[in-house]
C-alpha cells in the first residue's frame, strides 16, 4: 500500500487489530510458526557469494535492524502475543536475510519514521509495503520486491463509486499516497462544484477499517493485497468496491550511501526468484497476484 513522501501503503484486517492495539512500539524477532498464514514460512540457505558482499559493520553484527510499521495484515502485522511481526514481507525479508547468513531484528515504529530512521542509521533496513516513488528516491535507495496497486472497499451493500465519491466519508491510513489520491478526487469535487471528500486519516490501517465497519466512515482505500485481505477478516461485513489501479512497486528501503547493500539486497531477492522460495513465500500468504520477476535497485517510476 502506498505511502506517500516518507511513508508506505495501506490496510489491516480485524482478526489482526486487537493483536496490534496491544503494542505498536514492540521488538520481535523472526517468527518460525506465525499464527496464520499457513504454517512456518520456507527457509532459505545461505549463499557466501552474496554473504561476502555485505557491509563488513553488518556482517560483524550478524543481523539486519529493521524498521516496519506492524499494522498492515497480511505484509507485517503483531502476531497474537503482541510483539512477533509476522506477515508476507517479514517472511520474505528474513529469506532474503538468510540468503546474505543474517538473522533478522523486527522492531515496530510509526510509518511516517521508518526512512528517516533509515537515514540516521537507527534501522539497517525499512520493511514496510513502502511503494518506489521519485520523492522517495530522493532520500533512500529503494529495491524492488513485488508490485501492487489501490484497491477500494465499502460495508457490504453499500452504494460507492470510487469516480464520484464527492460528500461522502473516506477512511485512510495518513502519510500514504491514498492520501493524495483522496485529495485529488475531492479537488475535482469541488472544482465541479460539488461538495469535498470528507478525508478521515487514520494513524493505524486497523482503525481505517474498524471506522468503515462501524459506521464512522462510508468506504476506505489501501494498497491492493492489504484490502483483499481485510475484506476477507471481516467475514462479510466489508466487500470490495471496483479495479485495482495505479499498481507500482514495492521496495525495501536503505540509507542512501548503502547502495552497494541494495545491490546485494536486490541480488538476494533474485536468488529467491530463482530458486522458487520467494513464489512459495507469496503463495502461503495468498498474494502471488504481485509477483515480480526481476528485482531492481532504484527502478524508473
Amino acid at each position: 500500500m502506498f505511502r506517500t513522501n516518507n511513508g508506505r501503503r495501506a490496510i489491516l484486517g480485524l482478526a489482526a487489530a486487537a493483536a496490534l492495539t496491544l503494542s505498536m512500539a514492540a521488538c520481535g524477532s523472526e517468527s518460525e510458526d506465525p499464527a496464520t498464514g499457513g504454517g512456518p514460512a520456507p527457509s532459505a540457505s545461505a549463499d557466501s557469494s552474496l554473504a561476502d558482499k555485505v557491509p563488513a559493520d553488518i556482517k560483524a553484527a550478524g543481523k539486519l535492524t529493521i524498521g516496519t510499521d506492524s499494522s498492515y495484515a497480511p505484509n507485517e502485522f503483531l502476531d497474537s502475543d503482541g510483539k512477533t511481526v509476522v506477515g508476507f514481507d517479514v517472511d520474505l525479508f528474513n529469506a532474503v536475510a538468510q540468503k546474505l547468513n543474517l538473522k533478522t531484528e523486527w522492531t515496530s515504529a510509526t510509518f511516517d519514521s521508518i526512512i528517516p530512521g533509515v537515514s540516521s542509521d537507527k534501522y539497517n533496513v525499512g520493511v514496510s509495503s513502502f511503494t518506489i516513488n521519485a520523492d522517495r528516491l530522493k532520500e533512500v535507495n529503494m529495491i524492488s520486491y513485488f508490485s501492487a496497486g489501490t484497491q477500494w472497499a465499502a460495508a457490504t451493500g453499500a452504494t460507492i463509486n470510487p469516480d464520484d465519491a464527492c460528500g461522502k466519508k473516506i477512511a485512510v491510513q495518513t502519510a500514504t499516497v491514498q492520501v493524495e489520491d483522496l485529495q485529488a478526487r475531492s479537488k475535482k469535487c469541488t472544482d465541479g462544484g460539488k461538495k469535498a471528500i470528507t478525508i478521515d486519516q487514520y494513524q493505524k490501517q486497523s482503525d481505517a477499517t474498524n471506522a468503515v465497519v462501524t459506521g464512522k466512515d462510508e468506504a476506505m482505500l489501501a494498497d491492493s493485497p492489504i484490502v483483499a485481505y481485510a475484506v476477507k477478516q471481516t467475514s462479510g461485513k466489508l466487500a470490495l468496491v471496483g479495479d485495482i489501479y495505479d499498481s507500482a512497486p514495492y521496495g525495501y528501503v536503505v540509507a542512501k550511501d548503502q547502495t552497494e547493500f541494495a545491490g546485494v539486497l536486490s541480488e538476494a531477492v533474485q536468488a529467491l526468484i530463482t530458486d522458487g522460495t520467494y513464489k512459495q513465500i507469496l503463495d502461503k500468504w495468498g498474494v502471488t497476484a504481485g509477483a515480480v520477476t526481476t528485482a531492481a535497485v532504484n527502478p524508473s517510476v
